[in-house]
């Protein structure tokens, strides 16, 4: 008979141990251990039977690749690399309230002209996730709705010929196996849950989409296998103080990675923005100090923003370093970098800097915009209003090349930039990867950060 003991369960990253710990070994994690019964099973040797052989096949298929379903939302198909794909699962993670269901909600109503959408919610009740798509203007959409929290009466209803063709789970926390010990939401509940309904859409061929939350950290809550398993991972990003929606794939199977998709929240839900370059600089005010226009890569879409920096005298002994949507550790190395190679001293000022529209920078090609808006501020003189910028920075003061500078320099040219101060372009390259061939903006290639310092003062 099969002996059933308990084990705790760190709940951010499934790690286990034998007793309750206030603080997780593997993680870091305070209050995250939780127990869980468990049934422990003596493994069956395999040295006594013979498996089954596996068949093998080359990777030419005789098969056509299925076709992808479009959703009628043009960012969300380009975030999944051209449309939804037929057997695949994606995982939607965000804040609370940023607008997860509202995006799925939109995505099922368009699907559901061509296609039979099911959509299960395990937080809203039926009249409620009505009313929503009524304001949303999607009251007649052929949406089959249901609230259900069991894993065993959802896969019953979904396993069956006449199984919808794109499957919506809001949300796979709330889900919970009858066969396991355990709360819902817990790692052995949505590790379990979530194979299942994995399992079923891969041998029905439908498309599944899971809804995540997310903890204080931003990380999809559950185990970290929940994101191996899955096809795709989209996660929601955005300010609650801004308009603006980013939706961004930090993992596809079927397309490219970090695309993004940008979208407008608007009280008739989310709208798309076609031209996001041009929205995020549609409140820049020119000939202001500490601005600089960034040209940046967001996946395979080229994006500009403005960076806004600020250098204040400082009354306290450690002086503030605020930043909003980028890294700070980046900026402490910008920091020391003018410090230490072009003799800038900033570490007696306060420094703030933001990144406006809402959006995360993570790519170090906005090194030297960064660089460019805190010497602007400092000297209190403008960037020119007309030009980008964008380079890294290396710790001795040398400004080196980024990847795809045509493309940034070509929406720019396309947004009425005339001007551009990128990294000089390397003897061995010959393709312009540090900008400049055949451009129709006025290049200025600089090779060290002392150059940025010299056009603030000959300006």
């Amino acid at each position: 008979m099969a002996k059933v003991s308990p084990r705790f369960v760190c709940q951010d990253c499934g790690a286990v141990t034998t007793r309750w710990v206030g603080k997780c070994e593997s993680c870091g994690a305070w209050n995250s251990i939780a127990e869980e019964a468990a049934r422990e099973e003596v493994p069956k040797g395999l040295s006594g039977g013979k498996g089954k052989r596996i068949e093998f096949v080359g990777l030419e298929g005789s098969s056509a690749p299925l076709p992808r379903m479009a959703t009628g939302i043009g960012e969300l198909d380009r975030v999944c690399g051209g449309g939804l794909v037929p057997g695949s699962c994606l995982l939607v993670g965000g804040d609370p309230g940023i607008g997860k269901s509202t995006l799925l909600l939109q995505a099922a109503a368009g699907l559901s002209a061509k296609e039979a959408v099911a959509y299960i919610s395990g937080e809203e009740a039926v009249d409620q996730v009505r009313m929503r798509a009524g304001r949303l203007g999607h009251a007649k959409a052929r949406v089959a709705l249901a609230t259900a929290t069991s894993l065993r009466d959802i896969l019953a209803s979904l396993d069956g010929p006449e199984a919808p063709r794109v499957v919506v789970i809001d949300s796979i926390q709330t889900v919970y196996a009858d066969n396991i010990e355990s709360a819902p939401g817990t790692v052995s509940q949505v590790r379990a849950c979530a194979a299942e309904l994995i399992r079923l859409a891969k041998r029905r061929g439908f498309v599944l989409f899971l809804v995540g939350h997310v903890t204080k950290d931003g990380q999809i809550a559950g185990p970290r296998v929940l994101e191996h398993m899955v096809d795709t991972v989209l996660y929601f990003e955005g300010d609650r103080g801004h308009q603006f929606r980013i939706l961004r794939a930090v993992k596809n199977r079927f397309g490219a990675t970090d695309e993004i998709g940008v979208f407008e929240m608007t009280d008739k839900g989310l709208a798309e923005v076609a031209n996001p370059s041009a929205l995020f600089l549609a409140e820049r005010r020119g000939n202001v100090s500490g601005s600089c226009v960034f040209a940046g890569m967001e996946g395979t879409r080229p994006m500009l923003v403005e960076i806004q920096a600020l250098v204040a005298p400082s009354s306290l002994s450690s002086p503030r370093r605020a930043v909003v949507g980028w890294d700070t550790n980046r900026l402490s190395m910008v920091l020391a970098v003018l410090d230490a190679r072009c003799g800038l001293a900033l570490s007696g000022n306060d420094v703030y800097l933001n990144v406006a529209g809402g959006l995360r920078i993570a790519e170090p090609a906005a090194d030297l915009a960064v660089a460019a808006a805190l010497v602007s501020s400092a000297s209190d003189v403008p960037v020119a209003a007309d030009m980008v910028v964008f380079g890294e920075i290396g710790l001795s003061g040398e400004v080196r090349a980024v990847a795809q500078a045509d493309t940034r320099l070509k929406e720019a040219a396309k947004l009425g930039f005339a001007q551009a101060l990128v990294p000089a372009r390397p003897r061995k390259d010959k393709g312009g990867a540090g900008g400049g061939a055949g451009s129709p903006l006025a290049i200025r290639s600089i090779g060290h950060l002392q150059d940025v310092l010299e056009l603030f003062r000959r300006d």
